[in-house]
């Protein structure tokens, strides 16, 4: 039987920054076209207003977690891309905390496919982003 670790940020916590960092990069593709818009925003792909507000948004939710929880959602991007497995879990958390520092925001926002390194390594603690979507 595997033995899943406890993690200090919770699972909404992580599926929001899933959604948010999916959100932007989307926007960030978008090359122009119009991605979304509401009665007052309209987002014109690259640069437009909601890529920003996005980023912005994700940026501050990302800062605003305590230092456990930035720690797990870097540790949570690594076991998501492949750097150990959930047996390594201790591990990958004591390094994510000695490389910990002011800048982690700025570190997870620019990895590439960092909502898929985040849903991947849910996935490994038996949580799944479909379910978190069911529940909105």
């Amino acid at each position: 039987m595997r033995v899943i670790p406890d993690l200090s940020i919770s699972p909404e916590k992580v599926f929001f920054v899933i959604s948010k960092s999916r959100r932007s990069d989307s926007e960030a593709g978008g090359g122009g076209v119009v991605l979304d818009f509401g009665d007052d925003d309209m987002s014109y792909g690259r640069g437009g207003r909601g890529e920003t507000t996005d980023r912005a948004e994700l940026a501050g939710f990302i800062r605003a977690l305590n230092v456990d929880e930035q720690i797990d959602l870097v540790a949570l991007t690594w076991l998501g891309r492949g750097d150990g497995d959930l047996a390594d879990w201790r591990q990958l958390r004591a390094q994510a905390a000695q490389a910990h520092n002011q800048r982690t925001a700025s570190y997870l926002i620019g990895t590439p496919m960092l909502a898929d390194y985040l849903e991947e390594a849910m996935t490994q603690f038996g949580k799944s982003f479909e379910e978190f979507e069911e529940q909105l």
